[in-house]
Parts: C-alpha cells; structure tokens; sequence
C-alpha cells in the first residue's frame, strides 16, 4: 500500500478510504482525485507511481493523459464561441467549415458534432497514427467522407473524430487550433494546468501509461466482437498506451484524446461547468450557455458503445448525462466525461461539486471504470 499524500476534509473521509481501497483491492498503480465544492477542495489526494516499474512516485504536480475526459475542455471552447455570438450551434457546419458539405453533409447541424450525432464515428478508409498526427490531413478526410447513418438521429460515439470535427470549426473561426484557443482563453488566464498535447518543457512531470496483461486481453476480446462502425470509431488507427507514451502522440493535437493534466486541473475544468460558468470570481461561460451545455440531445443505445454498455444513453452538447444508471452520481443532470481505462472529469451544478479522477494504470473498459465510480459514491455518500 503506498503513502497517500494531500488532503481530505474530514467529511469527506470516506473518499480517501475509497482511494486508498483502490490501490489495495483495484489494482491502482499511481492516480490522484479532486473534489470541489462551490470552488473550494474539500478531497485533494495523490499517491502511488508515474512509472511501471515503481521508480518514480506520483507527486502532486504529477500530469498523465486523460484520454476522453478531454472532450469536455474540447467542448468547452465550441461553447464559448457560441456564448460570444460567433458561434451558432443550429448552423449547418459547412457555414463555418464550407468543404464539409461533401457526401450529403450539407445539413449536418453544429449541435451534432458536439453531441455525437454527425454520423462520423470514424473514418471509412484506413488511417495510420502518423495520418492522425495531421490535422489538416484528418480533418480534409472527414470533411470528404460520408456519414455512417443518417446525422442528426442517433448517437454513436466518435471516440477519435471528435476532437478534430468540433475542433477545425473552431479552427475555422478563429485561427487557433483548440489547444490554444482553451490555453489563451481559460486555462492560462486561470491557471489550470492542463494542455491538449504535451509541450516538451513538461515531459518530466507526465506519468506512464500502464495496461497489465489480463486487461489487454480483456480490451482485446472485447475490440475482437467490434462490428464494423465500432472497429471505425475506436480502432481506426489503434490507439492505446504504447502509442501515448510517445513523443509523437504528445506532440500531436488530438483533442478527443490526448489533454494532460493533474486531477486538480480536470477538476477546475469541469468545476466550471459545475459553477454555471463561473471559477474564481472569472467569468468563462454566461449561465444560460453553461446550462445549455448538459441540455440532452435525445436518449438512445449509442450505436458505437450501446452493446458494450448494455444500457441506453444520453449525450448532451459535450459531455454525457449521469442518466437513471447514475454514472456521474444520483443526480441525473449531473454529467462529465470518462477517458479509456478510468480517468473521469464531474460536473453537477445543484450541488456545486466537481470532480477530477486521473490514473496511469489503465483498466479494461470505456466507462464507468469501478475506481471511479467508488470514489462517486464515496464523495455522494458525504453529501
């Protein structure tokens, strides 16, 4: 069992005993966990290790790739632009990104990028990891391929397209990549340490990535059952912790998947969509567009993750609703967004609370991953 660092309002004593169980009976190799309150850190805890073979502790200012968490900062800068009237998200995308009208998706609303309803949950023909490494590569290739069903009807998650469909039309307004948009206009003016990518000044701090043998093969059973459109969204090109450990993929602008931060850092973000638009006194989204954020586009079994989920889902402009299943805790409109193997990013605005959970030993599933959903009920059980 190793040393758990930090802080924890006594309150809240029961998220330390849920972190500290998972290191002892989850497997845990290094994470830490932030819970807000009306912007103040009541759990701000940290342990274990940033390396595989135990060399290097998890220290505070440890950061790791977050994987999918990273949609909800992605999402964020599509919302400020809309918040700033520069952005209609009822527009077809093509206004904004006009080669996108190609292969019938002329009517393709913004609203269905963000909401993973634009039928592009991946690309039809192969797309290597140096091709994903391209933007202008991978965006050209989206803007030229055709939808999977018909947009607009249903959700499938588009697990890498994402990041590049919400992200070029924020390219498109404003010249800025969305790693620099969210620096320039939220986390460097609030000083939140997070990035999309991983500038090279920082690679001593970041954690490895860590999958064990039994959950790779547990990920490699369950990509083998994939059906077509499941293969295209979450396996064209395979990703996964070799690939992120590189440089290559640390210097990419993958915005779906591959934003690095601490836990305290993916706390702020997603604290303020829990603080209607509001983090220390700054004001990032009015109240009315970071309510507009959890508004629900329709309850349905995703057609990429439905099966695998075993249960019917809502997506919301950005991030996924907590739901009747409670993944985000028992408030239904609380929502947040998970990354592969565990990481989880919590917003629920009636209780003011956000969370930040971040991980390097990755488990075998999309969601729900049980570490964090113990540290959900535990910081719900304080309430």
């Amino acid at each position: 069992m190793p040393r758990i660092h930090g802080r924890c309002d006594e309150r809240f004593s029961a998220v330390r005993a849920a972190f500290e169980e998972n290191f002892r009976e989850r497997g845990e190799l290094g994470a830490a966990v932030t819970v807000l309150i009306a912007g103040e850190p009541v759990v701000d805890l940290w342990g274990g290790w940033a390396d595989s073979a135990r060399t290097r502790p998890w220290e505070r200012e440890t950061l790791v790739n977050v994987w999918s968490t990273t949609k909800g900062p992605t999402a964020l800068c599509a919302h400020v632009l809309a918040d700033r009237g520069l952005l209609d998200l009822d527009a077809p995308v093509a206004v904004y990104w006009p080669e996108f009208a190609a292969a019938g998706k002329e009517a393709v609303l913004v609203r269905h990028l963000l909401s993973h309803r634009a039928g592009l949950a991946g690309l039809r023909e192969p797309h290597t990891l140096a091709e994903l490494y391209d933007w202008d590569l991978t965006t050209a290739r989206l803007a030229a391929t055709e939808p999977w069903w018909e947009p607009g009807t249903r959700s499938g998650y588009h697990a890498l397209t994402y990041g590049f469909l919400v992200g070029e039309v924020v390219r498109r307004i404003t010249g800025l990549l969305p790693g620099e948009f969210l620096r320039r206009e939220v986390t460097g003016p609030l000083g939140i340490d997070f990035t999309i990518g991983l500038p090279e000044k920082e690679a001593d701090r970041v954690a490895e990535l860590v999958v064990p043998r039994t959950d790779a093969r547990t990920r490699a059973g369950f990509f083998a059952r994939m059906p077509p459109l499941g293969v295209a969204s979450l396996l064209n090109p395979p990703t996964g912790a070799a690939a992120a450990n590189t440089p290559q993929w640390r210097a990419a602008e993958i915005p779906a998947a591959n934003g690095h931060g601490t836990a305290r850092a993916v706390a702020a973000l997603y604290g303020i969509l829990a603080g209607r638009g509001a983090r220390d006194g700054r004001r990032i989204l009015s109240g009315a567009a970071a309510e507009r954020v959890r508004e629900g586009q329709g309850v349905c079994r995703d057609l990429v993750l439905g099966e695998g989920l075993g249960h019917d889902t809502e997506i919301a402009l950005g991030p996924w609703l907590s739901g009747p299943e409670g993944s985000y805790g028992p408030n239904p409109r609380a929502f947040g967004h998970d990354g592969a193997g565990g990481s989880c990013g919590l917003a629920d605005p009636e209780a003011d609370l956000a969370l930040g959970y971040v991980m390097n030993r990755m488990g075998p599933g999309i969601s729900d991953d049980p570490r964090k959903k113990a540290l959900v009920e535990a910081v719900y059980g304080a309430l």
